[in-house]
């Protein structure tokens, strides 16, 4: 993964417990890297254990951290580092979810060695809209729930998700059933 996510995720965790939780952090993670870097890659591998290393100290299961770190990306990192983008993929969260198959797309070309994600949408309606999700890496779901959440907070349109196919054995990919209460205009 760039180094840009682990950066937002020691914002969050400096922001919400203070600089010694993030060292503490790293030291569980046995990471002793000082300053990741937004532009460079760095193993997949660094990014889990920080995410473990975060559930022990904070004393929160992985998934509530994902998702933490979902909402956090979306109403914090992507503001700051995405802006343009992010106000690009559209003025309500139905045309934002509609267009975020192509969002990554965008990112690619600032990033070429991106591994992103893939959505698809279906079922979509005036209230709701199925969310398919495929990642070269698993157990990101509770992450992409955050995000969902964070982008209803976004678009001040609350949202309801709930997964419906959980990657695994008999599926590579996820689906979210993904509710608001009315058009977001």
């Amino acid at each position: 993964m760039y180094g840009m996510v682990n950066r937002a995720l020691e914002h969050m965790i400096k922001a919400g417990f203070g600089e010694d939780a993030w060292e503490k952090v790293k030291e569980e993670a046995g990471v002793d890297i000082e300053v990741f870097v937004s532009n460079s890659g760095y193993p997949d591998d660094v990014t889990y254990k920080l995410v473990k290393a975060c559930s022990q100290i904070l004393r929160m299961t992985q998934e509530q951290v994902l998702f933490e770190f979902g909402r956090h990306w979306i109403l914090k990192t992507a503001p700051d580092g995405y802006g343009e983008l992010l106000n690009a993929g559209g003025r309500t969260l139905p045309e934002f979810l509609q267009n975020l198959p192509n969002f990554h797309s965008r990112i690619s070309l600032l990033f070429p060695h991106l591994q992103p994600p893939r959505f698809s949408c279906s079922e979509a309606t005036d209230r709701s809209v199925r969310l398919c999700y495929r990642s070269n890496r698993a157990g990101l779901a509770p992450f992409l729930m955050g995000l969902l959440d964070g982008l209803g907070e976004m678009f001040h349109s609350p949202v309801r998700v709930h997964q419906e196919v959980f990657r695994g054995a008999q599926f590579d990919y996820d689906v979210f059933k993904v509710e608001w209460n009315g058009p977001s205009k």
